[in-house]
C-alpha cells in the first residue's frame, strides 16, 4: 500500500521561502507521477506542480501558471523524497498542501486531481502579508 507524508509546511511571511517534502513509501513501481496540489476551506483543490518518474529519472515537470516561476518540483533519486520549493510566497498562497501518487503511469504528468490515487495528509502552508 502506497502511503505518502508530507512535511516542512508552516507561516511565512510575503515574499519569503518554504520547502515541502513528500515522502512515499509502499512505491512497487520504477515509474510513476507525484503531483502537489493545494486547497484552501471552501475551494477545490487546485493542482500546483507534478513531476514524471521514471527509472530515477525525472523526464517531465509541470507547474499552474500562478506558481511558475516561484515554486520548483524536485526529485533526486528513488531513495529521496519529492520536494516542492517555494519561493517568493504570496498571501495567496496559503492553503493545505498535498502531494499525491499514481504508480505506473507513463507520459506527461496531469495537475487535475483525479488522474492520482493515493494521497498524503497535508501539510499548512500560511503566508501573511
Amino acid at each position: 500500500q502506497v502511503q505518502l507524508v508530507e512535511s516542512g509546511g508552516g507561516l511565512v511571511q510575503s515574499g519569503g521561502s518554504l520547502r515541502l517534502s513528500c515522502a512515499a513509501s509502499g512505491v512497487t513501481m520504477d515509474y510513476y507521477f507525484i503531483g502537489w496540489f493545494r486547497q484552501d476551506p471552501g475551494m477545490e483543490r487546485e493542482g500546483v506542480s507534478c513531476i514524471s518518474y521514471r527509472y530515477g529519472t525525472t523526464y517531465y515537470t509541470d507547474y499552474a501558471d500562478s506558481v511558475k516561476g516561484r515554486f520548483t518540483i524536485s526529485k533526486d533519486n528513488v531513495k529521496n523524497p519529492v520536494y516542492l520549493q517555494m519561493n517568493s510566497l504570496k498571501p495567496e498562497d496559503t492553503a493545505v498542501y498535498y502531494c499525491a501518487t499514481d504508480v505506473g503511469r507513463h507520459g506527461s504528468c496531469r495537475l487535475g486531481p483525479a488522474a492520482y490515487a493515493s494521497w498524503g495528509q497535508g501539510t499548512q502552508v500560511t503566508v501573511s502579508s
